[in-house]
This record gives C-alpha cells, sequence and structure tokens, in this order.
C-alpha cells in the first residue's frame, strides 16, 4: 500500500463527504462503497467511544447524546495521529472552548483539561524520587537554599482554573454533593501520579504558584517567596511532606551540578 493510497484511505474514513477510494476491493466483489460506509461508522464509533472512555466526566456534566454528537464532530476533524487511543483527545479541550454549543458550560474545557492530565499521568514515565533521608540532608544546607532547585516527577501537572474544576469531578467521583458544588469557584488541582493510583487534589493559590516555580526550574527559596507574595500565611512544611511522600521530588541542582 502506497503512501498517497494510505492518506487517502484514512482521510476518507473520517470525512463522509469523501468517495470511497477508487483502490478499496471488496474480496467477493460486492459494492465497495456500501462496504466501506459500514468500515467507516465502525472506525467513528469506536473513537467516540474512545473519548467517552477517556472522558468520562465530560460526559456526565453534558449527557451521552450531547457528549456524542460532540465527538462526532470532533473525531471527524481531528482523528488520532497515533494508534495508541489511551492518548487520544489531547486536543479536546481546546476544541470546547470554541463549540458553540458549550458556550453555556464555560468550566466544560477546564474539566476536560484535568481528565487528560489524569491520563497523562497515569502513563508517565517511572522516575526513581529522592528518599526522605537524601531531602532531609538536601534542606539542610540553608547556605545554598538560594541556588537550589528541585525537578518534579513527569507525572505531576498544576492546573489553574476560574471554576470548580476539582469539586466538579470529585462530584462524579462520589466524593462530594454535587448540588453543593458552584462551578464559579476559582479551584486549583494538582494531579499526581502517586504509586499507582493518581491522585486530583485540591490545592491553594499559593501552592499552585510554589509549584509552577519549581517547574519552571526556579530556585526552592524564590518558588516560596513566590507562594508568600500569594498568601503571606502560606505553610510549606505540609505541601513539601506530600510531594516527599508521593515520591514527587526526583532530582535536585546546586549551582551546575544536580544529583
Amino acid at each position: 500500500m502506497n503512501m498517497g493510497y494510505q492518506y487517502e484511505f484514512s482521510s476518507a474514513l473520517t470525512n463522509a463527504e469523501q468517495p470511497c477510494p477508487a483502490q478499496f476491493k471488496t474480496w467477493n466483489g460486492s459494492d465497495s462503497s456500501s462496504r466501506f460506509a459500514v468500515y467507516r461508522n465502525n472506525v467513528i464509533s469506536s473513537l467516540i467511544n474512545a473519548l467517552a472512555d477517556n472522558f468520562p466526566v465530560v460526559m456526565q456534566l453534558v449527557g451521552d447524546e450531547f457528549f456524542k454528537a460532540m465527538a462526532n464532530i470532533f473525531v471527524r476533524e481531528f482523528p488520532p495521529q497515533t494508534r495508541i487511543l489511551a492518548y487520544y483527545g489531547a486536543g479536546l479541550a481546546r476544541f470546547i472552548e470554541a463549540f458553540p454549543p458549550a458556550q453555556g458550560l464555560p468550566y466544560l474545557a477546564d474539566v476536560a483539561r484535568l481528565e487528560f492530565a489524569r491520563i497523562q499521568a497515569y502513563h508517565s514515565a517511572d522516575v526513581v524520587a529522592l528518599g526522605p533521608e537524601q531531602i532531609g540532608r538536601i534542606l539542610g544546607q540553608p547556605e545554598a537554599l538560594e541556588r537550589m532547585s528541585f525537578s518534579l516527577h513527569p507525572s505531576l501537572t498544576v492546573l489553574n482554573s476560574r471554576h470548580a474544576i476539582v469539586s466538579l469531578w470529585a462530584a462524579h467521583q462520589g466524593h462530594i454533593d454535587i448540588a453543593k458544588v458552584n462551578p464559579n469557584t476559582p479551584e486549583h488541582a494538582l494531579i499526581l501520579r502517586n504509586r499507582m493510583e493518581v491522585e486530583v487534589l485540591q490545592i491553594s493559590a499559593a501552592a499552585a504558584a510554589f509549584l509552577g516555580a519549581l517547574m519552571d526550574r526556579q530556585p526552592l527559596a524564590e518558588a516560596t517567596e513566590y507562594a508568600i507574595a500569594c498568601e503571606p500565611e502560606f505553610d510549606l512544611t505540609p505541601l513539601l511532606a506530600h510531594l516527599i511522600q508521593t515520591g514527587a521530588i526526583t532530582r535536585y541542582s546546586l549551582s551546575n551540578s544536580a544529583v
């Protein structure tokens, strides 16, 4: 199968306006167009189902019918670029933001971002973390704190939203009553794989600022200053303890050296 035909075939699978590829033949000589149409419908359905599996809370928020109609359009405009469907839907959040029927649910795109961040966290690389003893020795060098930075686990993501994305997600896990959730409350999410489980935690704006600075390779002292500027009463201890307990700190660097 040449590359031109491969492109024609794959393009026609998600575009109902394109005809059946001319080279497509059935084994028994039956009508190739009708057979291809059945195959196309099966492919579209499988991609919609993959999105439903990857974004269950988004689907619950809008209902099955709305989600499948939206997914049907997304699939045709943005077919997968890899055969690994566990990662399918990276662009769904941006699509939702521009999808007119979803404009009445301004929080929906950020919920999609949270769900995709969970997928990425689950499938992220395994990286050996620094142990509590190592980190204790590192933090015992107060003279080096201004030049010290941490590397965080690749599963770790921070999402800042103008909407209650953590509460909406938690409500659909049965953790809280959705009737008590105000979707318009800003929330900050920490997504992190803790061993084999992916955690979704609501954190303060100060904690989000601290983690964001670390992810930007800012020194520990400077990251702490960002957090305190956001929240003068910010206490680093519980957040740092959680990062250590979950194995989220993987390396530290000091000047031009790294461990």
